[in-house]
């Protein structure tokens, strides 16, 4: 499984972390997901309107941008698995120029005939602040 975890026992262990997806968020980025979006909200595109809103003075990323950072540590760390299940809330915002550090812990490790499904915790910090988002993914890695 090369680039994330190996599907050994030690490595699937209860509490180990995941590595690390890391990106600087930029504005252009937030201009091209909001098209892909549909989402013409200005306080994706506008600092001003961020401003009048009273919520800083950069730009929010959107949060499907910034759930796909988490789903893209997910696949980097578990290359060849199925993510069956992800619940997460978004408990803060992201904005342009933030680095973003999408990371996780194994929670859970169950070998089941058909695999091995794997329970996490997943968050996604900015600036190392608190996360904005935070929750539980699950994923099946295909029997070896």
């Amino acid at each position: 499984m090369s680039g994330g975890l190996s599907s050994s026992a030690a490595a699937l262990a209860v509490g180990a972390g995941l590595p690390a997806y890391s990106i600087v968020v930029d504005s252009q980025s937030m201009q091209l997901w909001a098209g892909f979006l549909r989402d013409p909200n200005p306080i994706h595109l506008d600092p001003r309107a961020v401003q009048a809103k009273g919520l800083g003075d950069k730009v929010i990323n959107q949060g499907p941008a910034n759930l796909a950072y988490v789903i893209t540590m997910l696949q980097r760390s578990f290359p060849h698995s199925t993510l069956v299940a992800l619940e997460v809330r978004y408990a803060g915002s992201v904005f342009a120029g933030d680095a973003v550090q999408a990371g996780g812990t194994i929670v859970e490790v169950a070998r089941e005939a058909s695999g091995v499904r794997i329970r996490c915790d997943v968050w996604l910090r900015a600036n190392e602040r608190d996360p904005a988002i935070a929750g539980q993914a699950v994923l099946v890695l295909p029997k070896e």
